[in-house]
């Protein structure tokens, strides 16, 4: 566990270096062990045997995603990320077979920090519309 770390800190280090470089060690450092993850779609995951799965998944459908923090508010032990992520549909994964779509999509991601780190987490992005995209479905 890193304490020095800010909430800010940690948005930074999630959003960038950690998905970016697939660091599960520091996903590891950055999380409680019993630290929760409301996904998008209703799904909770529990610690990081949880959202290494579920970020496991992910990167099998998309194995070259890449996401960008676009801004990143802080306030006490709360941190708001604003991030972009884009890649390519060349792997199967997320219940679907490659489809080679280029996928872009936005989201917001609001965390709960306590010592330097993550003990709570919310997404909120358009999950739907990339399962279409995934699944070569025209969006209506």
């Amino acid at each position: 566990m890193n304490s020095t770390r800010t909430p800010r800190e940690v948005g930074e280090a999630w959003f960038g270096p950690m998905w970016n470089n697939r660091d599960t060690a520091l996903m590891r450092e950055l999380m409680t062990e019993d630290a929760v993850g409301h996904l998008e779609g209703g799904e909770d995951v529990i610690g990081p045997a949880g959202f290494e799965a579920f970020m496991q998944e992910f990167l099998r459908a998309v194995p070259d995603l890449k996401l960008t923090m676009i801004n990143c508010l802080s306030d006490g032990d709360d941190v708001c990320v604003h991030w972009r992520a884009s890649g390519n549909h060349t792997g199967a994964g997320l219940g679907f077979s490659p489809s080679d779509a280029q996928v872009d999509f936005q989201g917001v991601t609001w965390l709960r920090v306590k010592n330097g780190q993550l003990v709570e987490g919310w997404d909120f992005w358009n999950r739907d519309a990339l399962l279409q995209t995934m699944s070569g479905k025209v969006l209506v």
